[in-house]
């Protein structure tokens, strides 16, 4: 049997080619929308992949297995667990079969046995997986969003970021059992593969190795481990980052069906000339290039996410389901690859891209471009406290818990565009983070939203805690 393994950095997402290399077949787990890389792998390794499956509903990616199994002509197989509320939407489509609790998928003698894991959410599924040219006894589980190197799922998404009222604790319970059966009815030595590594939202305290061990998460995994359903449920419910404002999107349109999307292209090129009038008519543009070239001159009402590792979490975070998007890139490339991004969090309305001569066009049309002065944090904590400035700490709220700054405000980046209203407009803000890439793309929504006086305290929390100045 063969096991590849793909990790999307930008999405912290695991998904998963198995094949018997003698049967020349192969099953996919849990494959996003960049289906070119598993149908390459399929040709070069010469397998025909006869199923695609994944674990969830999800809620932090835009599935890849709908279109997938259209491409190559698999059977797509979805969880029938759970309750009428999270059953799929498209699974009466030609080619779609329902699994259940002990139902089996198989390519050759590679094999995947369904086991049932609720929880993260109500139609969860594993897959146990079984060798069956080397042994009949199971290899291993791939676990999606059930357990993780060091932590387990999330249970309170459905509520958080779905507003299904009264299900935190519920799935908190669920995931429990969910836990103690498992942990109870597989041997230590059966090997676990993960769907998310650190970095995603799915979970607090994500490690980072590719693969794990039923034993070694029984020793080291507080989740895995728990003996208490009280202790537990207060200890998943505890701590967990804020839920993205697209995951609510992303549940909605994988149950849906995501629509088929076919291969990433370049956007159209756009005239420098029309960003001017674009931004006028409230267009929404995203200047892709770096914090750094951002914070040297930016065009007014843009919104800066830089491409890399954070760009799908802000760009879902901050950018519109019901609008076109426009960007503004140094070059194709870096506009393909946030093409690609964008495409993963299923935001796939994007117009075109404008180049670097679009700001000397600003520049002719409107002025010099908005710079952003620097402060350091000993000197941004005096001003704060004589009244000179306000501090803005636009962290996580799990982050600030006994490393806040007396005095400073706090709104976590996700929610600023709607809170900006809170702030002062007479004195001078702030900004800071716990790295600085958060800290300037905030820079930008409070520009867009008529900000002036920005200040950008790049060195975050950090430098504060570093400098021996005061924290709460």
């Amino acid at each position: 049997m063969l096991l590849k393994r793909y990790y999307d950095e930008p999405l912290a997402q695991a998904s998963f080619l198995l094949a018997d290399t003698s049967a020349r077949e192969a099953i996919v787990v849990d494959p996003n929308r960049d289906i070119e890389a598993y149908v390459k792998a399929a040709a070069v390794e010469k397998v025909t992949i006869v199923a695609v499956t994944e674990t969830h509903i999800h809620a932090d990616y835009l599935s890849g297995t709908r279109e997938l199994a259209r491409r190559v002509g698999a059977t797509a197989y979805l969880s029938d667990e759970g309750d009428a509320d999270w059953k799929y939407g498209w699974a009466d489509e030609p080619n779609v079969k329902r699994v259940r609790n002990g139902d089996t998928i198989r390519a050759g003698r590679a094999r995947l046995d369904v086991l049932a894991t609720p929880g993260h959410t109500p139609e969860h599924v594993s897959f146990v997986v079984t060798d069956e040219a080397a042994s009949a006894e199971p290899i291993g589980v791939l676990t999606g969003d059930f357990v993780f190197v060091g932590d387990v799922g999330r249970p309170d998404l459905l509520e958080r970021a779905a507003n299904m009222k009264g299900t935190m604790e519920k799935g908190a319970r669920t995931l429990y059992a969910s836990l103690a059966r498992f942990r109870d009815a597989f041997p230590g030595h059966l090997l676990l593969w993960p769907g998310h590594g650190p970095g995603s939202a799915c979970g607090k305290n994500l490690g980072g190795l590719p693969a794990t061990s039923l034993g070694y998460e029984k020793l080291t995994n507080w989740g895995v481990r728990a003996a208490s359903e009280a202790e537990f449920v207060r200890e998943v419910l505890a701590g967990q980052p804020e839920p993205p404002a697209y995951f609510k999107h992303m549940k909605r349109m994988n149950k849906e069906g995501p629509a088929i999307l076919g291969p990433f292209r370049e956007p159209p090129r756009l005239p420098d000339e029309e960003l001017v009038a674009a931004l006028e008519r409230g267009d929404v543009v995203i200047d892709l290039r770096s914090t750094k070239q951002m914070l040297e001159g930016a065009i007014p009402g843009t919104l800066s996410i830089p491409v890399g590792s954070s760009f799908p979490t802000w760009a879902g975070w901050l950018l519109p389901y019901d609008k076109p998007l426009s960007l503004l890139a140094d070059d194709g490339a870096r506009a393909l690859a946030a093409v690609r991004q964008l495409a993963m969090i299923g935001l796939d309305d994007v117009r075109g891209w404008y180049g670097p001569g679009a700001f000397a066009a600003w520049e002719r049309a409107r002025g010099p471009l908005s710079a952003t002065p620097s402060i350091d944090a000993k000197a941004a904590f005096e001003r704060a406290k004589k009244g000179d400035l306000v501090l803005l700490d636009v962290r996580g709220s799990a982050e600030r818990d006994g490393q806040g700054i007396p005095g400073a405000r706090h709104i976590p980046l996700g929610y600023l565009p709607e809170r900006a209203g809170e702030l002062p407009r007479d004195r001078p803000l702030a900004v800071f983070c716990g790295g600085g890439t958060r800290s300037r793309i905030g820079i930008s929504v409070l520009r867009r939203a008529g900000f002036t006086q920005l200040l950008d305290q790049g060195g975050g929390f950090p430098e504060h805690a570093e400098a021996g100045l005061p924290v709460e």
